[in-house]
């Protein structure tokens, strides 16, 4: 039987690694969707939701039946619940990554506003800490688990760079441009939440290995 069970636990890890990377892939498309002005790329984004909802769905069912079937203690009973968790953060990743391309298609449509610089350095961050959070969370990581956390700091900066330049050098210079700079402005911030979606696994993993809350207490690391 524990045998059986160390098997299912492995296939949880799958799982979970099959959502990270769809998820991944479609905060990596969603950007260049809107780098290239790609409507394809955007519209395969969208259309990718519906299979990462399916595998969300997948992962919580098989979840319960561990915990009703083998009534697991202890660190495998975080790890379960914490698999739940994850898969949560990834699902409302992978809607912002829809929102993204739905973005990328409002401004396809119009004239560029500026080349875009700052938006893929925070794209390129918040995908290395959602690989990272979950790179933790498989290997127990907690050592990692904090670097995503700090990260998180680096991500918030960067935000707050972005949309100060488009609100004072492009909206207030020039009313005209709100259309375009608004939804980059949008963008910004669902990267952002993106990023707080990485560290709440990352917060999540110092929870199942330290039993140690660090949740709204960076101080705490």
């Amino acid at each position: 039987m524990e045998r059986i069970f160390d098997e299912e636990l492995k296939q949880l890890r799958q799982y979970i690694l099959t959502m990270a990377s769809l998820v991944e892939e479609a905060i990596l498309k969603s950007v260049e969707a809107l780098k290239q002005r790609d409507k394809t790329l955007a519209e395969a984004v969208i259309s990718s939701d519906k299979k990462i909802d399916e595998l969300e769905n997948k992962i919580d069912e098989f979840c319960l039946d561990l915990i009703a079937l083998r009534q697991p203690v202890a660190q495998d009973l975080r790890f379960i619940t914490m698999a739940m968790q994850s898969d949560a953060d990834l699902e409302r990743i992978a809607d912002l990554a829809v929102d993204i391309a739905q973005r990328a298609e409002e401004l396809i449509a119009q004239p560029p506003l500026k080349p875009l610089i700052d938006i893929p350095k925070l794209a390129e961050i918040a995908q290395k800490m959602v690989k990272e959070a979950i790179d933790a969370f498989i290997n127990k990581d907690v050592e990692l688990a904090k670097k995503v956390v700090f990260t998180d700091r680096e991500a918030d900066a960067l935000r707050d760079l972005i949309q100060k330049e488009l609100i004072y050098d492009y909206m207030v210079k020039d009313g005209s441009t709100a259309p375009r700079a608004v939804p980059l402005i949008l963008v910004t911030r669902h990267l952002e939440r993106i990023c707080d979606h990485a560290t709440n696994i990352a917060e999540d993993v110092i929870y199942m290995i330290q039993a140690k809350v660090v949740r709204h207490h960076p101080e705490k690391l």
